[in-house]
C-alpha cells in the first residue's frame, strides 16, 4: 500500500541525504528497530546514548514514508479533546495523556535545540477556533479543564480574536508551548547524528520477516542476511501488515497543500498554527520560505487518487479554506497530496511491550499528533526496555 500520492514538499528542501547500507551479513544486536520513520528515528536517537548496541533497519529509506507527508504542525492538543477524554477513560487519566502529550512537546523542543543541523523547528502558539456558534459549549469546557489542571492555554471572546487576528469567529483557544518543524529533517538528522555512534548501525533498503524466538534471541531471516535481537520495536506507522498482533485501528485518507511563498502575513499574527472544532478538521501553518501548508477533507477511504485532477479537485477545497481566513492573499497550490493516516478507535496510540511476547514492542503513533506520540512514546519504550518499567505506559498499553 502506498502512503501517498502526488507532489510533496519536504523532499525539495533537503540538499545533502545521508546514503545507508542493505543488511546483507549476520548480526546480532541488543536492540533491533524496525522503521526508520519518526518513531524508529526518535528511539534511535535516544538508545544511541545508552551502552546497548542498536540496529535499525527500513525497507525503504529513511523518512521515505509518513514522515515525508507528515504536514509538522506539533501541538500538546489532541484531535479529541481533554474533557472528551475524560468522559470515556476519566479525568485522572485523561490529565495524565494531555500531560504527556506536553512532555513530548518538551521533549521535541530539547532535542531540536541540541541538534547540528537546523530542522526549522519554531516555537508556535495555536489557535483553535469554534467553527459554529454551538461549538462554543464545547470549547469552553475544554478551556475550563485545561486552565484547572494548569495547561497552557487562554480564552479569546469574538470580539478579540477578531482584533487580533481578524478572523470572524465565535471564539477560540489558545495554546502556548507548540510549535512547527520541517519534519523529514528532524527524522534524517536524528538518524545521522545516532549513526555517529559506535554503537549503531542503520541499514536501508533492508526488509525483515516475522521473526521466531530461540535461545533468548529474536531471529530474522531473508535472503541476504540474518539478525539476532534481544529486544525489537516495531515503528512501522501505518503498515498494518507488519504487526504480529491485532489492534483496533481505523486508516482513513488526507489531503495537503503547500501554497507558493507570500511575501507578507500582516493579519496572520504571530503565524501562528490554526485548526477548528469541525470534524474533520481543516488546519494550516506556515513555513520558514513564507509558504501556507493547508490539510483537512479527511475521508473514510484508506488509497488516495492518483489521477492529479482529482487532487487538483482536493486542492481547489483547500485553497478555498484558506481564502476564507485570508481573502487578500494571492494563491496558488505548487504541491499536493493525498496521504493515508491511521487513527486508533479510542485517541490513543499503541506503545508498549506485546503482552504475550517477551521483549518485542511496539511505537506506533497513531493519531493527528503522531509526531508527539513518537516522542513521549519513543521514552516510554527505552525505559521498558532499559528499566522493564515506566509510569505512565499503562495508559498506552497495547491490551487496553
Amino acid at each position: 500500500m502506498s502512503l501517498y500520492h502526488g507532489s510533496l514538499y519536504w523532499p525539495t528542501t533537503i540538499s545533502d541525504r545521508p546514503v545507508y547500507p542493505k543488511l546483507d551479513k549476520e548480526v546480532s544486536c541488543d536492540v533491533l528497530i524496525i522503521g526508520a520513520g519518526m518513531s524508529g528515528a526518535l528511539l534511535t536517537y535516544k538508545l544511541a546514548k545508552e551502552p546497548l548496541d542498536v540496529i535499525l533497519v527500513d525497507k525503504n529509506c529513511v523518512g521515505n514514508g509518513s514522515s515525508s507527508a507528515n504536514t509538522g504542525l506539533l501541538q500538546y492538543s489532541n484531535d479529541k479533546m481533554l474533557h472528551s477524554f475524560a468522559e470515556s477513560i476519566g479525568e485522572k487519566d485523561a490529565v495524565r495523556f494531555y500531560q504527556l502529550c506536553l512532555n513530548g512537546m518538551k521533549e521535541l523542543k530539547k532535542i531540536a535545540t541540541s541538534l547540528q543541523d537546523d530542522i526549522q523547528f519554531i516555537d508556535r502558539q495555536s489557535l483553535y477556533y469554534a467553527s459554529t456558534e454551538s461549538d462554543i459549549v464545547s470549547l469552553q469546557r475544554e478551556f475550563e479543564i485545561l486552565k484547572k489542571y494548569n495547561f497552557p492555554v487562554e480564552f479569546l471572546e469574538e470580539e478579540m480574536l477578531y482584533k487580533l487576528y481578524g478572523l470572524n469567529k465565535h471564539g477560540a483557544i489558545r495554546t502556548m508551548g507548540d510549535a512547527e518543524v520541517n519534519p523529514l529533517k528532524l527524522v534524517l538528522s536524528l538518524v545521522k547524528e545516532a549513526s555517529k555512534k559506535s554503537n549503531v548501525q542503520v541499514f536501508e533498503n533492508t526488509e525483515v520477516t516475522e521473526p521466531q524466538y530461540k535461545d533468548g534471541y529474536w531471529l530474522f531471516h531473508n535472503e541476504d542476511a540474518i539478525i539476532r535481537a534481544k529486544h525489537v520495536v516495531y515503528a512501522t506507522g501505518y503498515h498494518l501488515d507488519n504487526f504480529t498482533m491485532e489492534m483496533p485501528t481505523e486508516l482513513n485518507r488526507t489531503f495537503a497543500i503547500i501554497t507558493n511563498p507570500i511575501s507578507s502575513f500582516r493579519n496572520w499574527k504571530d503565524r501562528c498554527l490554526i485548526w477548528e472544532t469541525k470534524r474533520p478538521y481543516f488546519y494550516m501553518r506556515t513555513t520558514v520560505d513564507g509558504r501556507i501548508i493547508a490539510g483537512g477533507l479527511d475521508e473514510e477511504t484508506i488509497e488516495s487518487p492518483r489521477d492529479p485532477r482529482i487532487l487538483q479537485i482536493y486542492a481547489d477545497r483547500l485553497l478555498a479554506r484558506i481564502k476564507e481566513h485570508f481573502p487578500y492573499l494571492q494563491l496558488k497550490a505548487e504541491y499536493v497530496y493525498g496521504a493515508t493516516f491511521g487513527e486508533s478507535k479510542d485517541g490513543i496510540p499503541f506503545i508498549g511491550e506485546h503482552p504475550n511476547k517477551k521483549n518485542l514492542y511496539y511505537c506506533l503513533g497513531f493519531g493527528g499528533n503522531g509526531t508527539v506520540y513518537s516522542a513521549f512514546g519513543s521514552t516510554i519504550i527505552k525505559d521498558l526496555i532499559i528499566n522493564g518499567n515506566h509510569p505512565d505506559a499503562d495508559l498506552v498499553r497495547l491490551n487496553r
